[in-house]
């Protein structure tokens, strides 16, 4: 396996500072997107189901955001993606833009959260398991 060429810490923060913007700028995204309906005003009228079509966009940008980390940065930092885009849902959610509530309460918000966080965990799991895996080897 090929491994990424050392960097000194001056050039890894500025790379992990713009992954984690990316993951606030996604969670956002995600979040104002996810009471989409198919109700023939934004996307085609079906019957005015919800589809929330931002789970999707979470469930392959944010696995991408900590395996760029991991390859870019380090595995351990690989984890700060992750919790930027958590914790964005949660800020923006909880208590969004002049006091509304901008997470919907029903099983779409689950599933956003499912979604985004769940693979980025198992993507974030099996690079510490690597991690952990090359320092046995090489005792």
């Amino acid at each position: 396996m090929l491994k990424p060429p050392e960097q000194s810490s001056a050039r890894k923060w500025p790379i992990i500072v713009l992954l984690s913007v990316d993951a606030v700028l996604l969670a956002t995204l995600e979040l104002f997107y996810l009471p989409l309906r198919l109700d023939g005003v934004v996307l085609p009228k079906v019957g005015d189901v919800p589809f929330p079509l931002s789970v999707l966009v979470a469930a392959v940008t944010t696995p991408l955001l900590v395996t760029m980390a991991e390859r870019l940065v380090s595995r351990r930092l690989a984890m700060i993606p992750l919790l930027m885009w958590f914790v964005t849902l949660l800020v923006l959610g909880a208590g969004g833009p002049g006091g509304d509530t901008v997470l919907v309460i029903d099983w779409r918000a689950l599933l956003l959260l499912a979604g985004g966080a769940l693979p980025a965990a198992i993507a974030l799991g099996g690079s510490l398991g690597r991690t952990a895996l090359s320092e046995t080897r090489t005792r």
